[in-house]
């Protein structure tokens, strides 16, 4: 399972798997970049272009997100592992509320506020 294989790259001082480096390279590579949405107790992982908007990121999502948008609650992902959860940073501060114009960062936690 998942601690076999990092026991495995820990015992040769690998930090990460060869699959995992190919992923970073080729997303380096082709400016993608990723995003994340928590909806209860479900995180998702957005793949998208580096210099896309909120909006475009919503849109990407769903339509009626890019309609009704409102604003977006923005979490770095450093932020959140030092946090452990997204209600613990925001109550310290760390959630910024951003508008359509904003330009998603690599590693973005992302609560889109939409009204439809």
């Amino acid at each position: 399972g998942q601690e076999e294989a990092q026991e495995f790259l820990s015992a040769f001082n690998i930090e990460s798997s060869l699959l995992d480096r190919v992923i970073k390279r080729s997303f380096a590579a082709s400016d993608l970049i990723s995003f994340f949405t928590i909806v209860e107790n479900e995180v998702r992982s957005w793949s998208i272009t580096k210099g896309t908007s909120a909006i475009d990121a919503a849109d990407l999502i769903h339509s009626d997100m890019k309609k009704g948008f409102i604003k977006a609650e923005v979490l770095p992902y450093d932020t959140l592992a030092k946090y452990g959860n997204f209600s613990e940073a925001k109550k310290d501060g760390h959630v910024k509320l951003e508008g359509k114009e904003y330009m998603v960062q690599d590693g973005d936690i992302i609560k889109f506020r939409f009204n439809v």
